[in-house]
């Protein structure tokens, strides 16, 4: 069992920058693939970032490339999510996941087997 727990949230202005984080505890952190998905009201949960569990593979959504970076640290069992010059489109509850295959960058909600409880994002325009 892994249990994931998000922060960094809050209220931005557009064109400001949060960096979202996300610890991890319970079975060996370095060995899953990570993500941080997005759920804004209304819209289903889509995927924002990924990384491999080695940090030598990762993934962007195409609405947050070159905005947005993800980061892991194994032996703080703690993932990133840096994100830069905001849109009031990146409004929504960011979770945070984990995928304990580790077979490759897995993109749906459903291949991922843990999350955490979210954290908000409101960016303002």
């Amino acid at each position: 069992q892994v249990q994931l727990v998000e922060s960094g949230g809050g209220l931005v202005q557009a064109g400001g920058s949060l960096r979202l984080s996300c610890a991890a505890s319970g079975r060996p952190f370095s060995s899953y693939t990570m993500g941080w998905f997005r759920q804004a009201p209304g819209k289903e949960r889509d995927i924002v970032a990924a990384i491999r569990s080695s940090g030598g593979s990762t993934y962007y959504a195409d609405s947050v490339k070159g905005r947005f970076t993800i980061s892991r640290d194994n032996a703080k069992n703690t993932v990133w999510l840096q994100m830069n010059s905001l849109k009031p489109e990146d409004t929504a509850v960011y979770y945070c996941a984990a995928d304990f295959t580790d077979w490759g960058i897995r993109r749906k909600d459903y291949e991922y087997h843990y999350w955490g409880q979210g954290t908000q994002v409101t960016v303002s325009s």
